[in-house]
């Protein structure tokens, strides 16, 4: 799933379109199949954790927002006018927007939404501090985070609502790198807030790269200490990585059970694996 950084990229890609007028939206969703945005400027290209929000003015120079969520498999690619689009099967594409100098398309969205911007607070409000955005603060998501003691910490970081930004990736390379085991609750944390501030720094230090580390290394099979790494010797201390599912979502956790120790899973549901990814 893309985590906050990557999204963060992908609007980044879409400031290509910032500043020029749409010449002609199409939009292949069943709700917005009949909306309009030519002569549309386009204003501005945000993220908020991993929520997409592109800024249109449109023929009366009212703001309105097109939001989009990545989810799994969900891309925008941005073309010159002609260029052959290689991004995704033709059927997987969601939106198109053509612009003078740039086509941007949108393959497997969800959450489409073309909304006036009054109504862009409805759709992002409840999320958490963004890890990569201005709203951004440390004090804020451990007061967020502490409101559930009882949580399990791999769960609480991947609550949207609490901090936003955070994955699968990034929540086992910041646990690792704090030694705490996935499955210790929020309440057994000391010092949540370097937790929560190590998660923040990890993902700034990828703005602006596709490619994700955390090691310091971009080597392909040197960039992480323990995601995807089940089966393989933890690069500090040699123990075997292990991986399980883990909450209700059963989002798979990696860790090291040297370098973080305690019960694998406290409530007896997790089932630890040693098979590689």
């Amino acid at each position: 799933m893309p985590e906050g950084d990557t999204v963060w990229n992908t609007a980044r890609v879409l400031d290509r379109l910032v500043g020029q007028t749409l010449e002609r939206g199409e939009f292949r969703v069943p709700r917005l199949a009949g909306a309009d945005v030519s002569g549309w400027r386009v204003a501005e290209s945000a993220s908020r954790g991993k929520h997409l929000l592109l800024r249109l003015l449109d023929k009366d120079h009212e703001p309105w927002t097109l939001h989009s969520h990545l989810r799994m498999d969900g891309a925008w690619r941005v073309y010159k006018p002609g260029e052959r689009w290689s991004g995704r099967p033709a059927h997987l594409i969601r939106v198109v927007l053509r612009a003078e100098r740039a086509v941007a398309v949108g393959y497997h969205l969800h959450e489409l939404d073309l909304v006036p911007a009054s109504r862009e607070g409805a759709l992002v409000d409840h999320l958490g501090p963004d890890l990569l955005g201005a709203d951004w603060d440390p004090a804020e998501a451990v007061r967020r985070i502490g409101q559930r003691p009882e949580r399990e910490i791999a769960d609480a970081l991947l609550d949207q609502r609490n901090l936003a930004g955070i994955g699968n990736l990034y929540k086992s390379e910041t646990l690792f790198l704090r030694g705490i085991n996935p499955w210790r609750t929020v309440g057994e944390i000391v010092e949540l807030e370097k937790t929560v501030t190590l998660a923040q720094k990890l993902l700034a230090a990828n703005k602006g790269r596709w490619s994700q580390a955390t090691t310091g290394s971009l080597r392909r099979g040197e960039q992480h200490w323990v995601f995807e790494r089940a089966g393989s010797p933890c690069r500090r201390c040699g123990t075997t990585i292990r991986r399980s599912k883990q909450g209700d979502h059963e989002r798979i956790s990696y860790w090291c059970p040297t370098c973080q120790p305690g019960t694998e899973s406290p409530a007896g549901q997790g089932r630890p694996t040693l098979a590689r990814d």
